[in-house]
């Protein structure tokens, strides 16, 4: 039987094959190579986009103005295009597809030289199989080579609390208002490339991948890190310059999928190994309204003085999205917290999730039910990591701290 090196290096070369082909078919104006990832962009296009007879509907789709016209050909601006998916789907001829990072990590895994940590999106929850727990997800993690799994909903938790201490601070008095900076990386972009002017009103926070990626890294300085979610936009936001210190490599569960099905694993058949880090507020992350939910809940767990009360209002979809920042700027609301997510449904309904999002908001719901501890207020695990990372007060949430902030622009 072959070691689990020798099968890495077997399906490097099968990944080195594809990337050859596909660099072949794509065109060398808008990306370098597929092997080289943090040099392109989140989708690609094939050559044969000359041949489109489509009305360049990916063009209309792009909310981000990413996609141009030049000498009669389309090109995706690395700089500009947001990695949402949306053209992808738009295209009806499979002319766009996404970026994959599968390579560099095979590289690693097959090295065997460095600590090599999953950072697992809690939409994880019932994709790989109806009966495949957080224990049992880490196990087969560590049964593909990973040295560990790590629950991105421990660093939703984190998140979760400095948000609404944010909101305690920043909001004071009717028409004051806080739009999350928690989540999607598409509701970020939108804000901040095409509704700029409401830019003050995002906390400078990280994302709560970026967050367990940059503590990972500040414990296990040499570790390599991967997230694993559903979402195609998360390759493009670990690349951005100010965070790009914290995510080594980005797979969606189909890519993870890939890994284990070429490995023989089974997440089903595998041993619990059960650690629980996160409380449902952290959890619920993966379903639209669930970023809202767990701020609120922190919120009045907090109990603050003179705190105003948080009056929140969400859209998932990105129409939805602009349709809610339009009501924002019109003055058409009398909410003071806004949520964001570009996909319908929120996480659970991402581009590469592997089972229908009623079934995966439903999952998330009772995941986020079956947690021991409601906020992060009432989780021992992050009170443990916040104090070996040297907070030890509120104010350290809401000055400056390199881990967790970020600045917009």
């Amino acid at each position: 039987m072959k070691t689990l090196k020798e099968l890495y290096q077997d399906i490097m070369k099968k990944e080195l094959e594809n990337g050859r082909k596909l660099e072949e078919e794509t065109d060398a104006y808008s990306l370098d190579c597929l092997l080289h990832p943090k040099n392109h962009a989140a989708v690609i296009a094939k050559n044969n986009c000359t041949d489109c007879n489509m009305d360049h509907d990916c063009q209309k789709s792009c909310v981000f103005d990413a996609i141009s016209k030049i000498d009669g050909r389309l090109y995706i601006d690395p700089a500009k295009c947001a990695g949402c998916g949306a053209c992808i789907d738009a295209c009806k001829m499979g002319n766009l597809i996404e970026n994959k990072e599968i390579y560099p990590l095979l590289e690693v895994l097959a090295e065997q030289k460095k600590e090599v940590y999953a950072l697992v999106a809690p939409a994880f929850i019932g994709q790989f199989g109806e009966d495949v727990t957080e224990g049992k997800m880490r196990s087969a993690c560590k049964s593909a080579g990973f040295s560990g799994m790590v629950e991105v909903a421990a660093f939703a938790d984190i998140l979760t609390l400095k948000e609404a201490l944010e909101f305690h601070v920043n909001i004071h008095k009717k028409g004051d208002f806080q739009l999350t900076s928690c989540c999607c990386p598409v509701w970020i972009a939108m804000i901040r490339n095409v509704y700029h002017e409401l830019i003050g009103h995002v906390p400078g926070a990280v994302s709560p991948m970026i967050a367990a990626g940059r503590v990972v890294k500040a414990l296990h300085p040499d570790a390599f890190t991967v997230f694993i979610g559903p979402c195609m936009a998360k390759k493009k936001e670990a690349k951005e310059e100010d965070i790009a210190d914290a995510i080594d490599v980005v797979l969606t569960f189909e890519e993870m999928n890939d890994i284990f099905e070429a490995l023989g694993i089974d997440p089903k058949t595998e041993t619990e190994d059960i650690r629980e880090h996160s409380s449902m507020a952290g959890r619920i992350y993966a379903k639209a309204g669930g970023v809202s939910e767990a701020v609120k809940m922190t919120a009045e767990q907090l109990n603050l003085e003179n705190t105003v009360e948080i009056k929140a209002e969400r859209a998932d979809g990105v129409k939805n999205c602009k349709e809610l920042i339009q009501r924002i700027l019109n003055g058409k609301t009398d909410a003071n917290f806004f949520e964001g997510m570009a996909c319908v449904g929120g996480c659970v309904g991402g581009p590469k999730v592997l089972i229908e999002k009623e079934s995966g908001r439903e999952y998330v719901t009772q995941y986020g039910k079956a947690a021991s501890y409601q906020t992060p207020l009432e989780n021992p695990y992050i009170r443990e990591v916040l104090e070996r990372l040297g907070f030890t007060e509120i104010e350290d949430f809401v000055e400056h701290s390199r881990l967790l902030d970020r600045t917009f622009s």
